[in-house]
Protein backbone atom coordinates (compact mmCIF):
# COMPACT_ATOMS: atom_id res chain seq x y z
CA UNK A 1 0.00 0.00 0.00
CA UNK A 2 1.64 3.31 -1.03
CA UNK A 3 1.37 6.39 1.15
CA UNK A 4 -0.83 9.64 0.40
CA UNK A 5 0.91 12.55 -1.89
CA UNK A 6 0.42 16.32 -1.19
CA UNK A 7 1.08 18.57 -4.01
CA UNK A 8 2.42 21.65 -3.38
CA UNK A 9 1.61 24.50 -5.77
CA UNK A 10 1.04 27.76 -7.07
CA UNK A 11 2.74 30.92 -8.50
CA UNK A 12 6.41 31.59 -8.19
CA UNK A 13 7.38 33.15 -4.44
CA UNK A 14 4.33 32.14 -2.57
CA UNK A 15 6.58 30.24 0.14
CA UNK A 16 5.98 26.60 -1.33
CA UNK A 17 9.50 25.53 -0.34
CA UNK A 18 9.01 27.09 2.98
CA UNK A 19 6.19 25.16 3.77
CA UNK A 20 7.79 21.80 2.45
CA UNK A 21 10.70 22.36 4.52
CA UNK A 22 8.37 23.15 7.44
CA UNK A 23 5.87 19.78 6.43
CA UNK A 24 8.70 17.38 6.09
CA UNK A 25 11.03 19.02 9.16
CA UNK A 26 14.26 19.51 7.32
CA UNK A 27 15.74 22.27 5.09
CA UNK A 28 15.69 19.98 1.72
CA UNK A 29 14.29 22.73 -0.53
CA UNK A 30 16.32 25.53 -0.87
CA UNK A 31 14.31 28.78 -0.07
CA UNK A 32 14.88 32.06 -1.88
CA UNK A 33 13.35 35.60 -2.93
CA UNK A 34 14.22 35.15 -6.05
CA UNK A 35 11.35 33.99 -8.26
CA UNK A 36 11.75 30.03 -9.60
CA UNK A 37 14.50 29.00 -7.27
CA UNK A 38 12.41 25.76 -7.13
CA UNK A 39 12.77 24.18 -11.14
CA UNK A 40 12.33 20.12 -10.39
CA UNK A 41 10.79 17.98 -7.95
CA UNK A 42 11.42 17.04 -4.26
CA UNK A 43 9.63 14.19 -2.56
CA UNK A 44 10.04 13.63 1.53
CA UNK A 45 8.32 12.02 4.03
CA UNK A 46 5.80 13.78 6.15
CA UNK A 47 4.10 12.69 9.61
CA UNK A 48 0.64 14.00 11.15
CA UNK A 49 -1.32 12.45 13.62
CA UNK A 50 0.39 8.86 13.08
CA UNK A 51 -0.36 9.36 9.04
CA UNK A 52 2.72 9.24 7.06
CA UNK A 53 2.51 10.86 3.53
CA UNK A 54 4.99 12.13 1.13
CA UNK A 55 5.08 15.76 0.04
CA UNK A 56 6.32 17.09 -3.29
CA UNK A 57 7.68 20.60 -3.94
CA UNK A 58 7.05 22.08 -7.02
CA UNK A 59 8.38 25.20 -8.99
CA UNK A 60 6.20 27.77 -9.54
CA UNK A 61 3.04 27.69 -12.11
CA UNK A 62 4.39 30.85 -14.48
CA UNK A 63 1.24 31.83 -16.05
CA UNK A 64 3.29 34.25 -18.20
CA UNK A 65 2.49 34.12 -21.82
CA UNK A 66 3.87 36.27 -25.14
CA UNK A 67 6.15 38.81 -24.23
CA UNK A 68 5.13 39.57 -20.99
CA UNK A 69 7.62 39.89 -18.35
CA UNK A 70 7.84 36.27 -16.42
CA UNK A 71 7.31 36.16 -12.45
CA UNK A 72 10.52 33.53 -12.61
CA UNK A 73 12.97 35.84 -13.64
CA UNK A 74 15.64 32.82 -12.40
CA UNK A 75 13.96 30.44 -14.26
CA UNK A 76 12.74 31.87 -17.65
CA UNK A 77 14.04 29.28 -19.48
CA UNK A 78 12.45 26.79 -18.09
CA UNK A 79 8.63 27.68 -17.26
CA UNK A 80 7.13 25.52 -19.53
CA UNK A 81 8.98 22.52 -17.95
CA UNK A 82 7.82 23.93 -14.77
CA UNK A 83 4.40 23.81 -15.38
CA UNK A 84 4.08 20.41 -17.16
CA UNK A 85 5.94 18.63 -14.03
CA UNK A 86 3.30 20.22 -11.51
CA UNK A 87 0.45 19.74 -13.60
CA UNK A 88 1.87 16.04 -13.38
CA UNK A 89 2.49 16.40 -9.61
CA UNK A 90 -0.93 17.15 -9.62
CA UNK A 91 -2.03 14.11 -11.18
CA UNK A 92 -0.38 11.82 -9.43
CA UNK A 93 -1.31 13.63 -5.90
CA UNK A 94 -4.25 12.72 -3.67
CA UNK A 95 -4.16 16.18 -2.12
CA UNK A 96 -3.07 19.43 -3.79
CA UNK A 97 -2.24 22.47 -1.31
CA UNK A 98 -2.67 25.89 -3.52
CA UNK A 99 -0.51 28.15 -2.15
CA UNK A 100 -1.19 32.00 -2.60
CA UNK A 101 0.40 35.23 -0.94
CA UNK A 102 -1.64 36.99 1.75
CA UNK A 103 0.44 40.04 1.84
CA UNK A 104 -0.31 40.87 -2.16
CA UNK A 105 -4.09 39.67 -1.96
CA UNK A 106 -5.25 37.50 -4.99
CA UNK A 107 -3.96 38.18 -8.53
CA UNK A 108 -4.11 37.67 -12.04
CA UNK A 109 -1.75 35.13 -12.04
CA UNK A 110 -3.19 32.94 -8.84
CA UNK A 111 -6.62 32.70 -10.79
CA UNK A 112 -5.17 31.08 -13.66
CA UNK A 113 -3.93 28.81 -11.66
CA UNK A 114 -6.32 28.36 -9.99
CA UNK A 115 -8.34 27.84 -13.69
CA UNK A 116 -5.47 24.85 -14.09
CA UNK A 117 -6.42 22.76 -10.96
CA UNK A 118 -10.22 23.23 -11.31
CA UNK A 119 -9.54 21.27 -14.73
CA UNK A 120 -7.42 18.92 -12.99
CA UNK A 121 -10.03 17.72 -11.08
CA UNK A 122 -11.79 14.26 -11.78
CA UNK A 123 -15.46 14.42 -11.10
CA UNK A 124 -16.69 11.13 -9.02
CA UNK A 125 -19.63 9.02 -8.65
CA UNK A 126 -21.07 10.67 -5.29
CA UNK A 127 -20.48 14.44 -7.25
CA UNK A 128 -17.71 15.13 -5.19
CA UNK A 129 -14.23 16.10 -6.78
CA UNK A 130 -10.84 14.52 -7.01
CA UNK A 131 -7.98 15.25 -5.51
CA UNK A 132 -9.48 17.90 -3.32
CA UNK A 133 -7.90 21.35 -3.12
CA UNK A 134 -6.89 22.73 -0.28
CA UNK A 135 -6.99 27.02 -0.67
CA UNK A 136 -3.83 28.17 1.27
CA UNK A 137 -3.12 31.61 2.23
CA UNK A 138 0.67 31.85 3.14
CA UNK A 139 2.36 35.15 4.70
CA UNK A 140 -0.28 35.47 7.10
CA UNK A 141 1.83 36.09 10.32
CA UNK A 142 -0.66 39.09 11.97
CA UNK A 143 -4.41 39.38 12.55
CA UNK A 144 -4.78 41.81 9.79
CA UNK A 145 -3.51 39.70 6.97
CA UNK A 146 -5.25 36.44 8.45
CA UNK A 147 -8.56 38.70 7.85
CA UNK A 148 -8.16 39.78 4.69
CA UNK A 149 -7.68 36.36 3.43
CA UNK A 150 -11.08 36.21 2.94
CA UNK A 151 -10.45 37.91 -0.50
CA UNK A 152 -9.40 35.09 -1.99
CA UNK A 153 -13.09 33.68 -1.77
CA UNK A 154 -13.01 34.96 -5.45
CA UNK A 155 -10.72 32.10 -6.62
CA UNK A 156 -13.72 29.67 -6.65
CA UNK A 157 -11.40 27.14 -4.88
CA UNK A 158 -13.06 26.35 -1.59
CA UNK A 159 -12.53 28.56 2.09
CA UNK A 160 -9.12 30.11 2.52
CA UNK A 161 -6.81 28.51 4.59
CA UNK A 162 -4.29 31.46 6.36
CA UNK A 163 -1.18 30.35 7.62
CA UNK A 164 2.32 31.44 8.15
CA UNK A 165 4.39 28.56 6.49
CA UNK A 166 7.96 30.62 8.23
CA UNK A 167 6.23 31.00 12.10
CA UNK A 168 4.35 27.56 11.32
CA UNK A 169 1.03 29.86 12.53
CA UNK A 170 -2.16 27.27 11.88
CA UNK A 171 0.02 24.60 10.23
CA UNK A 172 -1.02 22.19 12.68
CA UNK A 173 -4.74 23.07 11.65
CA UNK A 174 -4.09 22.57 8.04
CA UNK A 175 -2.21 19.18 8.67
CA UNK A 176 -5.66 17.91 10.68
CA UNK A 177 -7.40 18.82 7.59
CA UNK A 178 -5.13 17.34 5.08
CA UNK A 179 -4.85 14.01 6.74
CA UNK A 180 -8.79 13.94 7.55
CA UNK A 181 -9.27 14.22 3.67
CA UNK A 182 -7.09 11.19 2.64
CA UNK A 183 -8.98 8.37 1.22
CA UNK A 184 -9.46 5.74 3.46
CA UNK A 185 -7.82 3.09 2.84
CA UNK A 186 -9.54 -1.12 2.27
CA UNK A 187 -8.47 -3.98 3.00
CA UNK A 188 -7.58 -5.69 -0.23
CA UNK A 189 -7.94 -9.24 -0.86
CA UNK A 190 -4.71 -9.50 -2.99
CA UNK A 191 -2.31 -11.57 -1.15
CA UNK A 192 -0.19 -11.84 -4.48
CA UNK A 193 3.77 -11.57 -4.28
CA UNK A 194 4.57 -7.86 -5.53
CA UNK A 195 8.06 -7.90 -8.10
CA UNK A 196 8.96 -4.42 -9.22
CA UNK A 197 11.12 -4.13 -11.94
CA UNK A 198 12.85 -1.09 -11.41
CA UNK A 199 16.23 1.22 -13.51
CA UNK A 200 17.54 3.29 -15.16
CA UNK A 201 15.46 4.35 -18.76
CA UNK A 202 16.33 1.94 -21.78
CA UNK A 203 17.92 -0.87 -19.35
CA UNK A 204 14.89 -3.23 -21.02
CA UNK A 205 12.49 -3.38 -17.84
CA UNK A 206 9.32 -3.51 -20.62
CA UNK A 207 10.93 -6.48 -22.96
CA UNK A 208 11.92 -8.45 -19.31
CA UNK A 209 7.79 -7.67 -18.59
CA UNK A 210 6.64 -9.05 -21.65
CA UNK A 211 9.41 -12.29 -21.19
CA UNK A 212 8.15 -13.30 -17.61
CA UNK A 213 4.07 -13.14 -18.72
CA UNK A 214 4.88 -14.70 -22.11
CA UNK A 215 2.85 -11.64 -24.00
CA UNK A 216 3.17 -8.43 -25.19
CA UNK A 217 1.69 -6.63 -22.24
CA UNK A 218 3.63 -3.81 -21.88
CA UNK A 219 4.89 -1.19 -24.68
CA UNK A 220 8.18 -2.00 -26.13
CA UNK A 221 10.33 0.52 -27.49
CA UNK A 222 14.37 1.23 -27.81
CA UNK A 223 13.53 5.37 -26.86
CA UNK A 224 14.20 5.72 -23.53
CA UNK A 225 11.54 6.59 -21.11
CA UNK A 226 8.63 5.26 -22.68
CA UNK A 227 6.97 3.68 -20.05
CA UNK A 228 5.46 6.72 -18.22
CA UNK A 229 3.16 5.02 -15.14
CA UNK A 230 3.70 1.99 -12.99
CA UNK A 231 1.77 -1.22 -14.92
CA UNK A 232 0.45 -4.37 -12.91
CA UNK A 233 0.45 -7.52 -14.16
CA UNK A 234 -1.27 -10.26 -12.78
CA UNK A 235 -0.61 -14.37 -13.09
CA UNK A 236 0.33 -17.14 -11.65
CA UNK A 237 3.50 -18.86 -11.51
CA UNK A 238 3.63 -22.68 -10.68
CA UNK A 239 0.70 -22.14 -8.53
CA UNK A 240 1.95 -18.39 -7.09
CA UNK A 241 0.15 -15.84 -7.46
CA UNK A 242 2.26 -12.84 -8.40
CA UNK A 243 1.93 -9.05 -9.54
CA UNK A 244 4.78 -7.57 -11.69
CA UNK A 245 5.13 -3.77 -11.55
CA UNK A 246 6.64 -2.34 -14.77
CA UNK A 247 7.81 0.97 -14.04
CA UNK A 248 9.16 4.23 -15.95
CA UNK A 249 13.23 4.78 -15.79
CA UNK A 250 14.83 6.68 -13.00
CA UNK A 251 16.98 9.21 -14.47
CA UNK A 252 19.78 11.18 -12.61
CA UNK A 253 17.91 15.03 -12.09
CA UNK A 254 19.91 16.89 -14.70
CA UNK A 255 19.26 14.28 -16.94
CA UNK A 256 15.04 14.04 -16.75
CA UNK A 257 13.45 15.32 -20.19
CA UNK A 258 11.02 17.95 -19.68
CA UNK A 259 7.09 17.24 -18.83
CA UNK A 260 5.53 13.70 -17.57
CA UNK A 261 9.40 12.21 -17.20
CA UNK A 262 9.55 13.93 -14.61
CA UNK A 263 7.33 12.61 -12.39
CA UNK A 264 8.01 8.88 -13.44
CA UNK A 265 10.53 9.04 -10.76
CA UNK A 266 7.63 9.76 -7.75
CA UNK A 267 5.61 6.74 -9.83
CA UNK A 268 8.49 4.44 -9.43
CA UNK A 269 9.06 5.01 -5.95
CA UNK A 270 5.67 4.28 -5.37
CA UNK A 271 6.34 0.62 -7.17
CA UNK A 272 9.09 0.58 -4.88
CA UNK A 273 7.45 0.87 -1.77
CA UNK A 274 4.52 -1.52 -3.19
CA UNK A 275 6.77 -4.46 -3.97
CA UNK A 276 8.30 -7.71 -1.84
CA UNK A 277 10.99 -7.69 -3.85
CA UNK A 278 12.61 -5.58 -6.39
CA UNK A 279 14.12 -6.45 -9.72
CA UNK A 280 16.86 -3.66 -9.99
CA UNK A 281 18.06 -4.03 -14.29
CA UNK A 282 21.58 -3.29 -15.07
CA UNK A 283 22.22 -2.48 -18.84
CA UNK A 284 25.33 -5.16 -19.74
CA UNK A 285 26.53 -2.72 -22.60
CA UNK A 286 26.62 0.20 -20.19
CA UNK A 287 27.90 -1.06 -16.79
CA UNK A 288 26.98 0.21 -13.32
CA UNK A 289 26.52 3.55 -13.18
CA UNK A 290 26.28 5.89 -10.46
CA UNK A 291 22.64 6.12 -11.18
CA UNK A 292 21.96 2.53 -10.59
CA UNK A 293 23.56 2.83 -7.15
CA UNK A 294 21.19 5.65 -6.96
CA UNK A 295 18.23 3.16 -7.69
CA UNK A 296 20.13 0.50 -5.33
CA UNK A 297 20.07 2.95 -2.46
CA UNK A 298 15.99 3.73 -2.94
CA UNK A 299 15.43 0.08 -2.72
CA UNK A 300 17.51 -0.11 0.55
CA UNK A 301 16.01 2.83 1.82
CA UNK A 302 12.75 1.18 1.41
CA UNK A 303 14.09 -1.75 2.92
CA UNK A 304 12.95 -4.36 0.64
CA UNK A 305 14.72 -7.56 -1.16
CA UNK A 306 16.21 -6.70 -4.09
CA UNK A 307 17.73 -9.27 -7.25
CA UNK A 308 20.16 -7.59 -9.54
CA UNK A 309 19.78 -8.55 -13.48
CA UNK A 310 22.47 -7.82 -15.42
CA UNK A 311 20.58 -7.41 -19.05
CA UNK A 312 21.80 -7.13 -22.42
CA UNK A 313 24.49 -10.01 -21.87
CA UNK A 314 23.98 -11.05 -25.64
CA UNK A 315 25.50 -7.82 -26.46
CA UNK A 316 28.58 -8.09 -24.85
CA UNK A 317 31.52 -9.56 -26.37
CA UNK A 318 33.14 -12.20 -24.06
CA UNK A 319 35.77 -14.65 -22.67
CA UNK A 320 35.76 -16.90 -19.84
CA UNK A 321 36.86 -14.39 -17.62
CA UNK A 322 34.02 -11.85 -17.97
CA UNK A 323 31.49 -13.19 -15.97
CA UNK A 324 33.65 -12.78 -13.03
CA UNK A 325 34.58 -8.86 -13.56
CA UNK A 326 30.92 -8.11 -14.20
CA UNK A 327 30.25 -9.82 -10.88
CA UNK A 328 33.48 -8.38 -9.09
CA UNK A 329 32.78 -5.27 -10.13
CA UNK A 330 29.25 -4.81 -9.75
CA UNK A 331 29.34 -6.15 -6.36
CA UNK A 332 32.39 -3.96 -5.20
CA UNK A 333 30.34 -1.11 -6.21
CA UNK A 334 27.06 -2.63 -4.17
CA UNK A 335 28.81 -2.83 -1.21
CA UNK A 336 26.27 -1.47 0.90
CA UNK A 337 24.37 -4.22 -0.26
CA UNK A 338 26.60 -7.16 -0.36
CA UNK A 339 23.64 -9.85 0.33
CA UNK A 340 22.19 -9.07 -3.48
CA UNK A 341 22.44 -11.81 -5.65
CA UNK A 342 23.34 -11.85 -9.34
CA UNK A 343 21.91 -12.95 -12.49
CA UNK A 344 22.48 -12.21 -16.02
CA UNK A 345 20.18 -12.46 -18.36
CA UNK A 346 19.08 -11.28 -21.65
CA UNK A 347 15.50 -9.92 -22.03
CA UNK A 348 16.12 -9.66 -25.95
CA UNK A 349 16.80 -13.36 -26.41
CA UNK A 350 15.52 -14.74 -23.43
CA UNK A 351 18.42 -15.90 -21.96
CA UNK A 352 18.48 -17.19 -18.64
CA UNK A 353 14.66 -14.90 -18.21
CA UNK A 354 13.23 -18.82 -16.55
CA UNK A 355 15.69 -18.24 -13.72
CA UNK A 356 14.59 -14.94 -12.76
CA UNK A 357 11.17 -15.51 -10.96
CA UNK A 358 12.00 -18.63 -9.33
CA UNK A 359 15.48 -16.39 -7.68
CA UNK A 360 12.95 -13.88 -6.91
CA UNK A 361 10.57 -16.57 -5.05
CA UNK A 362 13.71 -17.55 -3.46
CA UNK A 363 14.77 -14.07 -2.29
CA UNK A 364 10.98 -13.51 -1.08
CA UNK A 365 10.88 -17.10 1.06
CA UNK A 366 14.20 -15.86 2.68
CA UNK A 367 13.02 -12.31 3.60
CA UNK A 368 9.79 -14.44 5.63
CA UNK A 369 12.42 -16.58 7.67
CA UNK A 370 12.07 -16.30 11.31
CA UNK A 371 15.04 -17.33 13.38
CA UNK A 372 13.74 -19.15 16.82
CA UNK A 373 15.32 -16.72 19.89
CA UNK A 374 17.09 -19.56 21.45
CA UNK A 375 19.21 -20.15 18.01
CA UNK A 376 19.15 -16.36 17.38
CA UNK A 377 20.72 -15.62 20.93
CA UNK A 378 23.50 -18.66 20.92
CA UNK A 379 24.35 -16.73 17.80
CA UNK A 380 25.07 -13.44 18.60
CA UNK A 381 27.02 -14.99 22.07
CA UNK A 382 29.39 -16.98 19.98
CA UNK A 383 30.08 -13.74 17.80
CA UNK A 384 30.61 -12.04 20.77
CA UNK A 385 32.90 -14.52 22.41
CA UNK A 386 35.21 -14.73 19.39
CA UNK A 387 35.16 -11.01 18.76
CA UNK A 388 34.04 -8.93 21.60
CA UNK A 389 33.32 -5.19 20.37
CA UNK A 390 36.25 -2.91 20.75
CA UNK A 391 35.91 -0.83 24.56
CA UNK A 392 35.19 2.94 24.05
CA UNK A 393 36.59 5.39 26.82
CA UNK A 394 37.23 2.32 29.35
CA UNK A 395 32.94 0.83 28.68
CA UNK A 396 32.59 -2.36 27.04
CA UNK A 397 29.47 -3.13 25.00
CA UNK A 398 27.78 -6.02 26.34
CA UNK A 399 24.76 -8.42 24.45
CA UNK A 400 22.02 -9.24 27.05
CA UNK A 401 19.63 -10.62 25.13
CA UNK A 402 18.03 -10.40 21.33
CA UNK A 403 14.94 -11.24 19.48
CA UNK A 404 12.93 -11.30 16.45
CA UNK A 405 10.02 -8.64 16.10
CA UNK A 406 8.83 -8.81 12.54
CA UNK A 407 9.69 -10.19 9.59
CA UNK A 408 9.25 -8.56 5.86
CA UNK A 409 12.01 -7.18 6.53
CA UNK A 410 13.72 -9.37 8.93
CA UNK A 411 13.98 -7.54 12.15
CA UNK A 412 15.95 -8.25 15.45
CA UNK A 413 15.70 -6.32 18.47
CA UNK A 414 19.02 -6.71 21.33
CA UNK A 415 19.06 -5.52 24.54
CA UNK A 416 22.54 -3.99 24.92
CA UNK A 417 23.95 -1.95 28.31
CA UNK A 418 24.23 0.92 25.96
CA UNK A 419 23.58 1.56 22.60
CA UNK A 420 25.85 4.23 22.01
CA UNK A 421 28.96 1.66 22.60
CA UNK A 422 28.06 -0.01 18.62
CA UNK A 423 29.92 0.96 16.21
CA UNK A 424 28.68 0.47 12.64
CA UNK A 425 31.38 -2.08 12.14
CA UNK A 426 30.53 -4.64 14.99
CA UNK A 427 26.94 -4.23 13.72
CA UNK A 428 27.90 -5.48 10.36
CA UNK A 429 29.94 -7.89 11.96
CA UNK A 430 26.85 -9.29 13.99
CA UNK A 431 24.96 -9.10 10.60
CA UNK A 432 27.26 -10.86 9.12
CA UNK A 433 27.18 -13.61 11.47
CA UNK A 434 23.61 -14.08 11.55
CA UNK A 435 24.18 -14.25 7.58
CA UNK A 436 26.31 -17.22 8.18
CA UNK A 437 23.66 -19.05 9.99
CA UNK A 438 20.64 -17.59 7.72
CA UNK A 439 21.47 -16.72 4.46
CA UNK A 440 18.54 -14.33 3.43
CA UNK A 441 19.57 -14.07 0.04
CA UNK A 442 19.06 -10.72 -1.38
CA UNK A 443 16.87 -9.13 2.09
CA UNK A 444 18.24 -6.51 4.32
CA UNK A 445 18.17 -7.16 8.06
CA UNK A 446 17.56 -4.43 10.87
CA UNK A 447 19.26 -4.94 13.88
CA UNK A 448 17.59 -2.29 16.73
CA UNK A 449 19.77 -1.39 20.17
CA UNK A 450 17.57 -0.96 23.35
CA UNK A 451 19.92 -0.20 26.29
CA UNK A 452 18.75 -2.23 29.08
CA UNK A 453 18.92 -0.39 32.49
Amino acid sequence: MTKPVVALVGRPNVGKSTLFNRLVGERLAIVDDTPGTTRDRILAESEWSGIYFDVIDTGGIDPTHGGDTPLSTGSADFILDIKSQAQVAIEESDAVLFLTDGGSGPTPPDREVAQILRRSQKKLEDGSFYPPIYLVVNKCENEIRREAATEFYELGIGDPIPISAMHGTNVGDLLDQIVAGFPETETEADDSIKISIVGKPNAGKSSLLNKLVGSERAIVSPIAGTTRDAVDTQFEYEGVPLTLIDTAGIRRRGKIDPGVERYSVVRAHKAIERADVALLIIDAESGITAQDLHIAGYILDAWKSTVVLVNKWDAVEKDSYTMNYYTEKILRELNFMPYVPLLFISAKTGQRVDRVLPLALKVQEARLTRIPTSKLNKILREAQDAHPAPSQAGRQLKLYYATQVRSDPPTFLVYVNDPKLMHFSYRRFLENRIREAYEFIGTPIRIVLKGKK
